[in-house]
């Protein structure tokens, strides 16, 4: 796999911690301190499929590609205005593709799971060049009344273009079965024949001590893994570009690792938690400060409800 393009996009509304006093017994103090975010973006009067026609057409041009040329578009996407058509598929009409395409459902680790399918058409030639995308909207999940989720999260989308030619070292990908962890349950339609109390929605419930073990033991564990099996030491990985969840646990994957904080690029701090884009909007925000060169190694690590990790190692 060759990254050939990349892009991004975010809702233009900022919205400040001191905003958040508003709704919930918080402060900017209490969100810094245990979260390290200090403001996010969320949509208002845009759409996530505004977004996800930006960010995709932002990669293409990086790509110098046109739409029609693509061979398959995979999104990773949890949630948005339609149960279905999929993300993808509002996608390819608007940019004007004409490929396959489907979404896939892994929550935070998606981009990295996404990447991984990518490299797997590519291999066995039945593609060459792919978009793949990341288009999340976390702020819906939340009850609004309940500060512990709600601080947490932001709204964006995050793309690439790939294409054969590079060097995909190696992916690891996990799934733990432990729904209660962190779920979000929605009520369906209603039948005649459905047993009242059974088929229930409920807004997002996280487990916080719990997401931060598995989230830290998971990909340092993943990521250690990968660079004993490929040869490779902390010190040759030019990046580690980590899901994007809490400052906390970016530091302590790095404690575990090693390394230097230049090593793990953040943008929580400006985001929040935006899912399974925040690896992919990381991702063109370093490509487009000419962060990355052609030849350094990078490392994609995301955790995501289910349980689920995806780590892999490439040659940018």
């Amino acid at each position: 796999m060759k990254i050939i393009g990349t892009g991004s996009a975010l809702p233009k509304k900022v919205v400040t911690n001191d905003m958040l006093t508003e709704f919930f017994d918080t402060s900017d103090e209490w969100i810094r301190t245990r979260t390290g975010i200090e403001t996010r973006r969320i949509l208002t009067d845009e759409s996530l499929l505004d977004l996800a026609i930006s960010a995709s057409q932002r990669a293409l041009d990086a790509a110098g590609l046109k739409a029609e040329e693509l061979d398959y578009i995979i999104c990773s996407n949890v949630n948005n205005n339609y149960v279905y058509p999929s993300m993808s598929c509002m996608v390819q009409g608007a940019i004007g593709a004409t490929c396959p395409c489907f979404d896939i459902r892994i929550a935070c680790a998606g981009f990295v799971y996404a990447m991984d399918i990518a490299e797997s058409f590519l291999q066995t030639g039945r593609a060459h060049k792919i978009l793949v995308l990341a288009a999340e909207e976390p702020t819906r999940f939340c009850h609004w009344k309940q500060r512990e989720t709600s601080v947490l999260f932001g709204d964006g989308a995050g793309a690439a273009v790939v294409t054969e030619g590079g060097e995909y070292l190696g992916a690891r990908m996990t799934t733990i079965s432990n729904t209660e962890v962190l779920f979000q349950r929605n009520r369906l339609e209603p039948t005649p024949f459905e047993v009242e109390g059974v088929y229930v929605d409920h807004p997002m419930v996280m487990q916080g001590r719990e997401v931060f073990r598995m989230a830290v033991s998971s990909c340092s564990k993943e990521i250690s893994y990968l660079l004993e099996e490929t040869g490779h030491k902390v010190s040759d990985v030019k990046y580690f570009l980590l899901h994007q969840a809490n400052m906390r646990i970016i530091k302590g994957i790095e404690q575990y690792l090693g390394g230097t904080d230049e090593q793990y690029p953040t943008t929580v701090q400006k985001y929040g938690n935006t899912s399974s884009a925040s690896i992919a909007i990381l991702l063109d925000e370093q490509v487009r400060a000419n962060a990355i060169d052609r030849g350094d190694l990078i490392v994609m690590s995301g955790f995501g409800s289910g349980f689920t990790t995806g780590s892999l190692l490439m040659k940018y």
